[in-house]
């Protein structure tokens, strides 16, 4: 299904190790606005580069192929757009409610990236009405510089506490091993809470 309707996720393209486990229980969490990314994050494997401009029928096949899959839940993301002027935003938009008018009932879950904090574009999303809006910290504060090209951990707790101020549930996740200490996660798990986070996975 992936394939036949040109879609791209985060399992492939992120050379995900939890790739088998997933899509045998029938899950993959799809990745909008192409599969070239701007950013080069030390821990991701997805491609960086120039992207090609952005697909103005990929959320109508989004949304169908949600509803091929049966889904009850579904998981969006997508590759960092630092060269368009809204960052996707309005793409994620249009994919958001092109779901929700193809599977009435499906709740939707949208990873989203930062936005280089501009949270006009935030909000762009937000309006459209996801069920829940995960933005990742994806490590502690000191790692963050070296772990992530672009993201700043206190953007990243702004774009938190926006989401989670307009009333729906805000989820952020961290990786473990990657030379932080106990205190430092702690440290960033009340961060997390202080800004409205209530869904935290950490992997």
């Amino acid at each position: 299904l992936v394939e036949e309707n040109r879609l791209h996720t985060i399992c492939t393209s992120g050379n995900c190790p939890n790739i088998g486990e997933c899509w045998n229980a029938g899950t993959a969490t799809l990745m909008i606005l192409g599969k070239i990314c701007t950013r080069s994050c030390k821990f991701c494997g997805t491609a960086t580069g120039k992207p090609l401009p952005s697909d103005a029928e990929e959320p109508d096949r989004v949304a169908k192929a949600v509803s091929m899959m049966g889904l009850k839940h579904c998981v969006i993301t997508s590759v960092d757009r630092d060269d368009l002027p809204d960052g996707g935003a309005n793409h994620w938009a249009a994919t958001i409610r092109k779901i929700k008018e193809y599977n009435p009932g499906v709740t939707v879950e949208t990873l989203i990236p930062d936005f280089r904090g501009d949270l006009a574009a935030v909000d762009t999303v937000i309006e459209a009405r996801a069920d829940v809006i995960s933005h990742n910290i994806e490590t502690v504060e000191r790692l963050t510089p070296l772990i992530r090209s672009v993201a700043k951990y206190d953007v990243s707790l702004k774009v938190i506490s926006h989401i989670a101020s307009k009333g729906i549930p805000a989820k952020s996740g961290l990786m473990l091993g990657l030379g932080e200490t106990e205190a430092e996660v702690v440290c960033a798990m009340n961060d997390l809470r202080a800004a409205g986070c209530t869904i935290i996975t950490i992997g």
